[in-house]
C-alpha cells in the first residue's frame, strides 16, 4: 500500500491581482507552492507526489529556491478547470497508490501533522478532509439585503488536504462535472461518507493580497494569527 498526493498549482489567482499564477507568487522567500510541497515532502505518511500546474515555471522557480524534492513522481500541466487538473494528476499517479490526497497549493500553511491525520482517517474510513467549525454567524443575502440567518450549528468550512481511497476518487472523477470545486462533494455524491479532521493551526486559502500578507507574517514568525480571527 502506498499514499500519493496531488498538489494543485494551476489556479490563475485573479483575485490576488498578481502578474503570474498564484502558485508562483513569492511568499516569505519561496514561491507560494513550495511551502505546501515542503510540508508534503516532510510528511512520513506521503510516499509520492504529483505536481499539477505550469511545469516549466514551477520547476525553474523550485530550482532557484534551492529546494530538491525527493518524492515528486511527475510534473503535469494543469487543465482548464480544477477537476480537470485533479483528473490529470490522478492519471499520472503510480498504480500502487491506493490512497490519494488532493491539496490546493494556495493553502500554503498546511503542516505535515494535519496531512498525516487526514491520511490516517482516510485509511480507516475511506475519506477525510481538513476542516474547521464555522465560527461566524452566517447570513443569506439577495443583492445587498439579508434574507435569512443560517444556523451555524454543525457547519464546517472545508479545506484541503482531502484524502480518499483511490478507487473512490477514480470513480467520482469519471462522472464529475468540471464545475465541481470540492473533491469531497463528488465523493459524497456517490454515497460515500467522508470524515472531517479539525485543523489546529491556521490553514487558510490565500486568495487576496491581505491573505498573502498574513501568511507572510505567520511564516516569518511575526504574527500569531489564528484562522477565522
Amino acid at each position: 500500500m502506498s499514499t500519493g498526493a496531488i498538489l494543485l498549482c494551476a489556479g490563475a489567482g485573479t483575485r490576488l491581482g498578481a502578474a503570474v499564477p498564484k502558485a508562483l507568487v513569492p511568499l516569505a522567500g519561496r514561491p507560494l507552492f513550495a511551502w505546501s510541497l515542503a510540508a508534503f515532502e516532510r510528511c512520513a505518511a506521503i510516499d509520492t507526489l504529483v505536481v499539477v500546474g505550469p511545469v516549466r515555471q514551477l520547476r525553474d522557480l523550485l530550482s532557484a529556491s534551492g529546494l530538491t524534492p525527493r518524492k515528486v513522481h511527475a510534473w503535469v500541466e494543469g487543465g482548464a478547470e480544477r477537476q480537470h487538473s485533479v483528473a490529470r494528476g490522478l492519471a499520472a499517479m503510480p498504480p500502487e497508490c491506493d490512497v490519494v490526497a488532493v491539496h490546493d497549493s494556495a493553502r500554503a500553511l498546511v503542516t505535515p501533522e494535519i496531512i498525516a491525520r487526514c491520511v490516517a482517517e482516510a485509511r480507516a474510513h475511506g475519506g477525510a478532509i481538513a476542516a474547521t467549525p464555522v465560527a461566524d454567524t452566517l447570513k443569506q443575502v439577495s443583492g445587498e439585503a439579508i434574507t435569512a440567518t443560517v444556523p451555524r450549528a454543525g457547519l464546517w468550512a472545508a479545506q484541503t488536504p482531502q484524502v480518499f481511497r483511490r478507487d473512490w476518487l477514480d470513480a467520482a472523477h469519471a462522472v464529475a462535472r468540471a464545475a465541481a470545486t470540492d473533491d469531497a462533494a463528488i465523493i459524497e455524491a456517490l454515497g460515500h461518507s467522508v470524515r472531517v479532521v479539525a485543523t489546529e493551526t491556521p490553514n487558510p486559502k490565500i486568495t487576496t493580497q491581505a491573505d498573502l500578507a498574513l501568511a507572510e507574517r505567520w511564516l516569518r514568525g511575526e504574527s500569531a494569527i489564528t484562522e477565522g480571527a
